[in-house]
């Protein structure tokens, strides 16, 4: 049975932390005197094979980002006794990669990218999403040079065609593959009807900035982003201006390695699971870890929560 540690102070487990990072990106410093390179290289092994390397899709500003995602790294690591990674990825696709390949234990991917790190990484485990992820939403946004009025339904994006229009990521679920639907559905062609190519601005606190400051006229992102970036007063809302919510869909979730019980020890990817769903505010540190995440609980969530998303991304050619 595992050793507890739910009640140790967040402090110490963040210290924790801190050693992990430190050491993946430390040179070996054992003594001189041992066999050149043999000591160290198994201590380094035996380290990386005990920590648990936790990332997540670099959708937001990456100082905020990190802040949140060593964050969550302190409390599972209090809760499940193991050291803890937090490892930044430099895109989406790198994410969907480096788990494919064994080098990323969990993830806190969007719907799309959730989908593609399954389908590439046999016995992947969809193990929570956030309460707000059961109903996510997408928003557009427009510069208000651009003359755009709110619209009321799906069909009224058709008056988004032939402006300037910048998306999220290029694998983003709420700033690409939704909006892209949505579009479509409209009847506009985000490759064919608007004024020159899309852009992609890499992230939704970007395709806010890029609008706001007239690079595009129109652009689309996560809803949980927008509102947070509106309630903080880092927008000028003078300048640029929400035009449509987008009907729900399901977005973020959580998905651990198939390979983790073998490093970590059997039941791990379910002591992992219920860790997740055992975060639930019920403390200051809780709470705050939670605020981070724009929730108020984690809950379960299964594979068939995204059929939708996957049918959806092999129809704009985002899923092969």
């Amino acid at each position: 049975m595992r050793t507890s540690h739910r009640h140790l102070p967040w402090s110490v487990a963040g210290l924790g932390l801190a050693v992990a990072v430190m050491a993946s990106g430390c040179g070996d410093t054992s003594d001189s005197s041992d066999s050149p390179g043999a000591g160290g290289a198994a201590a380094a092994e035996e380290q990386e094979a005990g920590a648990l390397r936790i990332s997540a899709i670099p959708d937001t500003d990456p100082s905020d980002l990190a802040e949140r995602e060593e964050a969550m790294g302190a409390y599972l690591a209090a809760e499940l006794g193991v050291e803890v990674e937090y490892v930044p990825v430099s895109d989406y696709a790198a994410s969907v990669s480096l788990f494919g390949t064994g080098d990323l234990d969990l993830v806190f991917y969007g719907g799309l990218t959730g989908v593609q790190a399954r389908l590439r990484t046999e016995g992947a485990a969809v193990l929570a999403q956030r309460d707000i992820d059961e109903r996510f939403r997408s928003v557009f946004i427009a510069h208000r040079d651009a003359g755009l009025e709110p619209v009321e339904d799906v069909a009224g994006l058709a008056e988004l065609a032939d402006t300037r229009f910048t998306f999220g990521s290029e694998s983003s679920t709420s700033g690409r593959l939704m909006p892209s639907y949505f579009l479509d559905q409209a009847g506009v062609d985000p490759a064919a009807d608007l004024d020159g190519e899309p852009g992609f601005s890499g992230s939704h606190d970007l395709t806010i900035d890029l609008v706001e400051s007239g690079s595009y006229e129109v652009g689309a992102l996560n809803e949980q982003v927008w509102r947070s970036r509106t309630e903080a007063g880092t927008v000028d809302t003078e300048t640029v201006r929400e035009i449509f919510t987008t009907p729900e869909y399901a977005d973020y979730h959580w998905i651990g390695s198939p390979a983790m019980d073998e490093r970590l020890g059997e039941g791990f990817t379910a002591d992992l699971r219920q860790a997740l769903l055992d975060l639930d505010g019920s403390d200051p540190e809780e709470a705050a870890l939670l605020e981070a995440y724009g929730a108020e609980a984690i809950i379960p969530a299964e594979a068939s929560d995204h059929a939708r998303i996957e049918e959806i991304g092999r129809t704009l050619g985002l899923i092969r």
